[in-house]
């Protein structure tokens, strides 16, 4: 497995959309730095692109290397290989370049402005985290659908649609169920929706940590009581591994029962 993450990590650091991509990243930090003194501003700015960029670049890189390289991965189903070294190995060479070029693209910048100087850097620290998880369950997400879908066409629709509907309409649907009862006790009902999407729960820890959650209203003093304090802040990183984990685990599933 280590053989194939290797080959794919290297394949995609030599393609020019991983290069586009840490460029975009460069230049996002540097000009958000130059137009705020504040670097906690410069992190409030970053999390509003962060959260809805990166499922959306995890989703399309991993449908897409996956239907690019089905020939070379049949070429490997040939081999005395196990499948869910090959495509565990795929996974985690683009999951892990895409993580390398946030993390690179936006540190660089934040590191030479003096970011290891300021207190927003715990700020900073969280949102590069929640970043990286990010990345992995929506690369994750991506190469499920994948597998799922011979047809090209198919796929990436169905990867736009699922980017799109946790990002967009699911805050919607969910907004609109607090409404329609609000003569309820939600409390409970508010947490549950909020680690059942991965973006929503990235968003509320990064608000939360940012010390803003006033702007919420009751549902951010509800938050605050409960990802605010160290036992929320762990349950929230758990939730976001089983983001993880459980579509990794269909891979290795769906990988050994899929006909190629």
């Amino acid at each position: 497995m280590l053989k194939i993450l290797k080959y794919s990590f290297y394949d995609l650091m030599r393609s020019r959309w991983s290069y586009v991509y840490f460029a975009f990243y460069l230049l996002l930090g540097i000009v958000l730095l130059f137009l705020n003194n504040d670097l906690s501003k410069a992190v409030i700015t970053l999390m509003n692109v962060i959260i809805v960029l990166v499922p959306l670049i995890g989703t399309i890189f991993g449908v897409m290397y996956y239907y690019n390289s089905k020939e070379f991965t049949e070429l490997l189903l040939a081999q005395p290989l196990k499948r869910s070294s090959i495509f565990l190995g795929q996974y985690l060479g683009v999951a892990l370049s895409l993580s390398m070029s946030l993390i690179l693209g936006l540190g660089i910048p934040f590191v030479f402005y003096g970011l290891f100087e300021s207190s927003a850097i715990w700020d900073f620290s969280l949102l590069l985290f929640t970043g990286t998880f990010l990345t992995l369950i929506f690369t994750a997400l991506a190469f499920n659908i994948a597998l799922s879908n011979e047809n090209k066409i198919k796929g990436f629709g169905y990867a736009i649609l699922l980017w799109l509907f946790l990002a967009v309409i699911y805050d919607g649907l969910f907004l609109m169920t607090l409404i329609m009862f609000e003569d309820y006790p939600l409390d409970k009902v508010s947490l549950v929706g909020t680690m059942l999407n991965p973006i929503d729960l990235s968003r509320t820890l990064i608000l939360l940590k940012l010390d803003i959650s006033a702007l919420l209203g009751y549902t951010g003093a509800v938050f605050k009581q409960f990802f605010g304090t160290n036992f929320g802040l762990v349950i929230s990183f758990i939730v976001l591994t089983v983001w993880v984990i459980l579509p990794v685990t269909r891979i290795v599933f769906k990988s050994k029962k899929k006909d190629f």
